[in-house]
């Protein structure tokens, strides 16, 4: 949780490009083709929206940027934010632009108006910051420089709840990795005219046809693919859950073998937009939390909740906050290992 909600700079990609040269055909195989020809880039339509307050496109929607060459996700030098997803009516493609206190999207593809109706929500229209109380001079110093700091609310469950699984237990490069391998390998070419190699997430019946070797060419161990696999048999059932609350939402994320306390509140914290769903089990996380609130670097979950209990009901929104403000302690100890499983 700890590297993934710090801001990164956008990346110079250009506004168009050739699609991956993979292709799935039937039976979850992979065929080398001459490159997926994108939708025709038409208009798209068009949404206007005026936020409530100060908006940051970047500090909103960065969560679900899962690393620098996220195919799902593209924050462009002009400030604009390009996000593929796949919605209840099917595949498509938002572009978010903010100018003059009024955010514009522009969407193509089969879910182009479900993706416009979620506009406000997925910038954060039902969040509330000012439910939050700053306890520390830390944190009220931090909002005050970061005004624009909203909670998304994607109203999607499984475009969260797999890449968190593939985050469990091994280094974030790792897991970026193997997302981006599996949803350009996978996933159909973003509809409109997305910059180059934005794809889809895959649906889940395509999740389910991937041959095993190519969940170990992608370095995922067969802990994590047989955990993505239990979910996306039931993953209705589990996108049902967008309509719960957090705490119940959680719940029946976690009934599925393979999904703990870490991987639900990774997933709510993004599908739900929920500011208490603080995350546990992390590894980097309590250190820097420990650290920031009391000087304590060995913190344990035990610790940090006890840290974050001023903040009850927006814990999450307490931990963004010291993650942004750049207080953490200085690394003492490597890395975690990079294992490639693929290579074996």
């Amino acid at each position: 949780m700890a590297g993934r909600f710090s801001p990164r700079p956008p990346l110079p990609h250009g506004p168009t490009g050739v699609a991956s040269t993979r292709t799935t055909v039937r039976g979850g195989q992979v065929a080398v083709a001459g490159g997926i020809p994108r939708q025709a880039a038409g208009p798209g339509r068009v949404r206007e929206w005026v936020p409530d307050g100060p908006l940051d496109l970047g500090l909103v929607l960065g969560p679900l940027r899962r690393g620098p060459g996220d195919p799902t996700f593209r924050a462009m030098p002009d400030g604009s934010v390009w996000r593929a997803a796949l919605t209840p009516a099917g595949a498509g493609t938002l572009r978010v632009s903010a100018a003059g206190g009024r955010v514009r999207g522009e969407a193509w593809g089969p879910g182009a108006e479900w993706l416009l109706e979620g506009l406000p929500e997925l910038l954060g229209a039902a969040d509330d910051p000012s439910a939050f109380v700053p306890r520390h001079r830390l944190l009220a110093v931090t909002r005050h420089r970061r005004p624009g700091l909203r909670l998304t609310r994607t109203g999607l469950v499984m475009e969260s709840l797999i890449p968190s699984i593939l985050e469990q237990k091994v280094t974030t490069d790792e897991a970026y990795r193997a997302w981006r391998l599996l949803v350009r390998a996978y996933g159909e070419p973003a509809p409109g005219p997305a910059p180059g190699r934005m794809h889809v997430m895959p649906a889940p019946r395509t999740w389910a046809l991937i041959p095993s070797w190519e969940w170990h060419r992608a370095g995922v161990d067969n802990k994590r693919a047989s955990t993505i696999l239990r979910a996306v048999r039931v993953a209705a059932r589990l996108e049902e859950a967008v309509r719960m609350e957090p705490v119940a939402a959680r719940a029946r994320l976690e009934v599925v073998p393979g999904v703990g306390p870490w991987t639900s509140a990774e997933t709510v914290q993004r599908s739900h937009g929920a500011a208490d769903e603080v995350t546990v089990g992390d590894v980097h996380l309590p250190g820097i939390v420990g650290w920031a609130l009391a000087g304590d670097r060995d913190a344990d979950d035990s610790v940090m909740l006890q840290l974050l209990e001023p903040y009850a009901g927006q814990r999450h929104r307490a931990a963004r906050l010291i993650l942004l403000s750049g207080r953490v302690p200085a690394r003492r100890a490597p890395k975690m290992p990079r294992w490639d499983i693929g290579r074996i």
